[in-house]
């Protein structure tokens, strides 16, 4: 169905082909995003003992910066004219951020977040190259978001750096 939106950059009916491709890679971002949340909510409540208190108050704030970035793109793929998906296209693969089988075991949790957020840097990277010249508005979002992935990644590679002067990874 032509719209007469053949002015409208990203929106126009002549680019429709690339909106849908952009959708996508916002798509994967959003659940991304969602499964960020679910591990960052198991590992700010499973991890046990002191040294673990303060990576748990660290997951913790965060969950709802993760849930803002999920409901970030979530607008901006219905701006784009796709459908926000539901739970039954959800496909889990943050591996390396699932429950430790030992609670005290917070060098795997530490490890995990660096894991999930070089993937979410790299999937987003991807999506800012994507959008080069063609959709800035989406690209300014993920760039702010990917400042905050990078700034996460960080302070866990510190968290990492501690532990292993300590000998305890």
């Amino acid at each position: 169905m032509e719209t007469n939106r053949g002015n409208e950059g990203i929106l126009s009916d002549e680019l429709a082909g690339q909106r849908e491709e952009v959708v996508d890679l916002l798509k994967t971002a959003y659940f991304m995003e969602l499964e960020t949340v679910m591990n960052y909510v198991s590992n700010s409540v499973n991890p046990d003992g002191v040294r673990a208190q303060e990576v748990k108050e660290s997951l913790e704030e965060d969950i709802q910066e993760e849930l803002g970035h999920a409901q970030q793109y979530a607008a901006r793929i219905k701006e784009l004219y796709g459908v926000v998906p539901g739970s039954t296209e959800f496909s889990a693969g943050q591996m390396s951020l699932q429950p430790a089988r030992e609670q005290t075991d917070i060098v795997h949790v530490i490890k995990g977040v660096i894991d999930a957020e070089t993937k979410a840097i790299e999937h987003y990277t991807r999506i800012i190259e994507q959008t080069e010249g063609l959709d800035p508005v989406t690209q300014d979002m993920v760039i702010d978001v990917l400042r905050d992935e990078q700034g996460h990644r960080k302070l866990f590679e510190g968290y990492l750096r501690e532990y292993a002067a300590e000998g305890l990874a």
